[in-house]
């Protein structure tokens, strides 16, 4: 019976990693050059930012690595609030 039952979850979960995964795949094969673009940037960023930190605030790699990742990562929490705030107050306006 207990194998059974790990039998079972093991299919719901091979099936829900089958699913991310080839839901995962379309979308990179119909995003492939922003994907690569993004990448590109988020690398640029990360450089950047670790560099910046690094000479203007004399801080070191360790440190600048956590901001230059951290930061963008509250960033876009920001900016998702931000843009469900902005777009409930647009779409209310648009329906009156």
């Amino acid at each position: 019976m207990q194998i059974d039952k790990i039998k079972e979850s093991s299919t719901k979960m091979t099936e829900l990693t089958s699913g991310i995964f080839n839901a995962s795949k379309k979308i990179y094969s119909s995003n492939k050059g922003s994907i690569l673009r993004t990448i590109v940037y988020t690398i640029g960023h990360f450089i950047i930012a670790i560099t910046v930190l690094m000479l203007v605030a004399d801080v070191s790699f360790y440190i600048a690595l956590t901001d230059a990742i951290v930061e963008p990562l509250a960033n876009s929490i920001w900016y998702f609030l931000l843009d469900k705030f902005w777009a409930s107050k647009v779409f209310f306006k648009k329906k009156k």
